[in-house]
């Protein structure tokens, strides 16, 4: 059993996130609103076609790092931020048992081009894998939550959810849920080899693996081509947390667990996330056998 750094309660970490997280929402909504409403172009801070970055990234980014660290002063932990890692210029973060990894706002293109498909990650890392588990998405005012053991998730002034994973046996049968910013031919070729039955398109891995544990969904795979960006630790933490807690599974294509704390944090090649952990390494070999029957790597480069 797994237990927490010294002086840390479960229950009160769980309330405290809680807090924090409203908190980040909104933040986030405020700037979103502002953005939809074309108000201030100064919200985007950098606007290239791999990382944009905006004022909502470095606020909530901001916010998280200092509630932590004021409500935990002398807990043996660190805080891995993908806005962190921009300006540091190595991994300092392996020789510490417990991380806290956070991506302050996951799906920045949805967010400046307002689909509302955005997402803010946090998780809690032991020993490089994740533990707790805590996906903020503020347009549909969901708090997906996992103390390690169970996921729920709260609305604001609303009724909770509880997941909804829908379990198929048949990939022609499953609904994929895919990028709408980070498509590439080499996935398209695959996702059309496979012949789902429906392809959802969205930002940010969160909202993705949230649909998935709504039952809207039941796959979602992530193909990163050699020498192109590929998702990272931040990308990936939290929502394996909750996928994980609600009894799907995330893994690569040869059904291993995703590897955390590398020196670039990357997750490169071909991921699969599905709403069946019983199922999932057949699924994963299907995947495989189609790749290889239609050579589906053939392109890469």
């Amino acid at each position: 059993m797994i237990k927490l750094p010294s002086g840390v309660e479960i229950n009160n970490l769980i309330d405290d996130l809680k807090i924090i997280s409203w908190e980040a929402s909104e933040i986030l909504l405020h700037y979103s609103k502002i953005l939809k409403n074309k108000e201030d172009k100064n919200i985007i801070l950098k606007n290239n076609n791999e990382e944009p970055v905006t004022k909502a990234d470095l606020e909530v980014n901001d916010l998280i790092i200092q509630r932590i660290n004021e409500n935990y002063k002398n807990v043996n932990w660190k805080i891995l931020s993908e806005e962190n890692v921009k300006i540091e210029l190595k991994n300092c973060y392996e020789d510490s048992d417990w991380l806290w990894v956070l991506d302050p706002l996951d799906g920045t293109k949805d967010f400046i081009q307002g689909t509302g498909n955005y997402a803010m990650h946090l998780a809690l890392n032991y020993k490089q894998k994740p533990y707790l588990g805590f996906v903020l998405i503020p347009e549909r005012e969901e708090l997906w939550i996992s103390d390690g053991k169970k996921i729920w998730c709260e609305r604001k002034g609303k009724h909770s959810i509880s997941p909804s994973l829908v379990k198929k046996k048949n990939l022609k049968d499953m609904i994929i849920v895919t990028s709408e910013n980070h498509s590439n031919p080499t996935l398209n070729n695959l996702i059309d080899k496979v012949g789902f039955k429906e392809i959802k398109k969205m930002g940010s891995i969160g909202c993705k693996i949230a649909s998935i544990i709504r039952g809207e969904s039941d796959i979602y795979i992530s193909l990163s081509l050699p020498g192109k960006s590929a998702p990272k630790d931040w990308d990936f933490s939290a929502p394996e947390a909750i996928l994980k807690a609600a009894g799907g599974a995330i893994t690569n294509i040869d059904n291993e667990d995703l590897s955390y704390g590398k020196s670039n944090f990357e997750h490169g090649g071909t991921i699969v996330a599905t709403n069946d952990l019983m199922m999932h390494a057949s699924i994963c070999l299907k995947i495989k056998e189609i790749i290889k029957e239609y050579d589906i790597y053939r392109d890469e480069s």
